[in-house]
């Protein structure tokens, strides 16, 4: 499954340091994976070693959420989602224990039911399809996120096309899993959901690996203190972003089946 990934790829930017620390040469994948787990001393919410373990030693009747929270085991299987899942864990560990946290307590409250609930489903939308779009805390960055919000595709994507470029005020950082396995074969309409994070010149200044690690202290702080629901996104068509895909002409983004115009309340 593995050679299917084109690391090349900008949105595989944000777990690309991961998977470059795995020997898969070596190793299986859940033995490489476990590996930089204990480098990296990950944990569960509980405190507990969290490390990759087979899908078969998740209990029939147990939550996966649940199961991660009480025995600190994340269930992998052997194929592309759970692949990316476990290259988050190894990115943005303090998000993914936090998210953790919000799940396994809404699951205690409530239950497994039908019926996720507002918060337990923004959580599972997180984890699963979200992109942290970092804007300058500026004037521009402020532009940027209302032209966003108000989808209006062509003044973020064409008229302040130069604020994603390195330096500028907006940067991407890719975080679903199950984004990142509908990415290894792109098609233009694939949208994440998208959460705002404002930071200041000091954050762009840093080098990569202490941007990633500011934004994982960061979110993980703000879902703590915070909490999270399906309102705090804004979508995102991916391949919209500047230079990410080939072709953004006119036409491109005049396709109104991708870039929709807001819907009026």
């Amino acid at each position: 499954m593995l050679p299917s990934i084109d690391w090349t790829r900008p949105w595989y930017a944000s777990v690309l340091p991961a998977r470059g620390r795995l020997d898969l040469q070596r190793d299986t994948v859940i033995t490489a994976l476990n590996l930089q787990a204990r480098a990296l001393d990950l944990r569960n919410p509980a405190g507990l070693p969290l490390g990759f373990v087979p899908q078969s030693d998740l209990p029939e009747g147990v939550a996966y959420e649940e199961f991660i929270g009480a025995t600190g085991g994340v269930p992998t299987r052997d194929n592309l989602h759970d692949f990316f899942n476990a290259l988050v864990w190894l990115t943005f560990p303090l998000i993914k224990r936090q998210l953790n946290a919000l799940q396994a307590a809404q699951i205690a409250l409530s239950g497994v039911g039908k019926s996720r609930g507002p918060a337990r489903d923004g959580a599972t939308i997180f984890d699963e399809n979200s992109a942290l779009l970092v804007l300058r805390d500026s004037d521009a960055g402020r532009a940027l996120e209302q032209a966003l919000r108000g989808h209006d595709w062509r003044s973020a994507f064409i008229d302040q096309r130069d604020k994603f470029a390195a330096g500028g005020d907006a940067e991407v950082w890719l975080f679903g899993h199950a984004l990142m396995e509908k990415l290894v074969t792109p098609y233009k309409a694939i949208t994440a959901h998208t959460r705002v994070v404002f930071a200041g010149d000091a954050y762009f200044a840093l080098d990569c690996a202490a941007r990633r690690t500011w934004l994982d202290q960061r979110v993980a702080q703000d879902l703590a203190q915070q909490g999270l629901s399906t309102a705090d996104f804004t979508p995102l068509p991916v391949l919209g972003l500047p230079g990410w895909c080939d072709g953004q002409d006119d036409d491109f983004y005049n396709d109104t089946a991708v870039f929709r115009a807001k819907r009026k309340s």
